[in-house]
């Protein structure tokens, strides 16, 4: 773990220390589980947001991919009859071919990313909208599907399979970013992409690779929502979930100007994030302030980023100068 990791983790104890002071219900087996259960869910795509992050890019369409993949997964299986298995299969082939899109038009076509993105926003909300008619997309009453919903919504010795799921992916992700080259070489990208060019790195291809991955991780939190909600409105549903995993890739240790992160990191700012959201429940503070906590979250994330980089750069050049008197 980095040190920001470890003082995250602090943070994390703290904050749950305090709010179990105000309201012991925090501990509680059910309050335990259902906030396992989202950080699950949203640390899944939260991953993917900060690889895209670490490249020095950003994906603010992750919200409307997933309101899209939910209404064509929900329709699939309940409407259509196509086999669950299948189903999902399509849906992470969807996920590719999204970030597929996103990263040729950022590397073959110089777009910026927050342009790409935000395009993608609107154009993935608008085509769920279109196709479902303004109308909720769900499963047939009375339906069952035993294997999908024990893999998805269901819990094994009281912990969500999605926690699960997005311990085995983080766990899976962490291996690809500090023990193999592509990781070494997405930081590259971020840190300085032209010298990573020159140094015989194919950018181009690590670039689109983080947006693939974004949108696979975020094809597959689509399934994860699709059955906790059982239903999707395609006007709502994943709306604003892009600035969730901004600020949890932010608060686990992310640089926006990219180059910089952990897998540990950003599951730990998932848990923040939601400790944060049970925060505000717990205490009865109204709900329609959720969306201001988000925001200084992320404030407070690049500010105490900036701060760190600039010590950080200050005490390199103090060694650098101590060196050069010593010579």
């Amino acid at each position: 773990m980095q040190k920001k990791d470890i003082g995250l983790a602090v943070l994390i104890i703290v904050v749950g220390i305090i709010v179990y002071m105000r309201n012991p219900l925090f501990l509680s087996p059910i309050n335990l589980g259902n906030t396992a259960n989202l950080i699950g869910l949203f640390g899944l795509f939260a991953i993917g947001q900060g690889f895209v992050i670490m490249t020095g890019g950003i994906d603010l369409s992750v919200g409307s991919v997933i309101a899209l993949l939910g209404v064509l997964f929900v329709d699939m299986v309940g409407k259509f009859g196509v086999p669950w298995p299948l189903a999902v299969a399509l849906m992470i082939v969807l996920g590719v071919a999204i970030g597929l899109a996103h990263g040729v038009l950022i590397t073959r076509f110089k777009l910026q990313p927050f342009v790409v993105t935000l395009c993608g926003l609107l154009i993935y909300r608008g085509i769920a909208r279109g196709y479902t008619a303004e109308s909720t997309a769900g499963f047939p009453f009375g339906s069952n599907y035993p294997q999908l919903e024990w893999l998805t919504i269901g819990r094994s010795f009281g912990v969500p399979h999605s926690f699960v799921a997005m311990l085995i992916v983080a766990a899976i992700m962490w291996v690809v970013l500090h023990h193999t080259v592509f990781g070494r070489h997405l930081c590259a990208v971020g840190k300085n992409e032209e010298a990573a060019r020159f140094s015989g790195i194919n950018t181009r291809f690590v670039t689109i690779a983080a947006y693939v991955i974004c949108a696979v991780l975020a094809s597959i939190a689509a399934i994860y929502f699709a059955m906790f909600t059982k239903s999707v409105q395609p006007s709502s549903h994943g709306n604003f979930y892009e600035l969730y995993a901004i600020a949890a890739a932010v608060l686990g240790g992310c640089s926006l100007r990219g180059g910089e992160g952990s897998v540990i990191g950003i599951v730990l700012g998932a848990v923040l994030l939601q400790e944060l959201q049970n925060l505000v429940n717990l205490l009865g503070i109204p709900s329609s302030l959720n969306f201001a906590v988000m925001g200084a979250v992320i404030l407070l994330g690049v500010l105490a980023d900036q701060q760190f980089a600039a010590y950080r750069n200050r005490k390199n050049t103090e060694r650098a100068l101590g060196l050069l008197q010593k010579s």
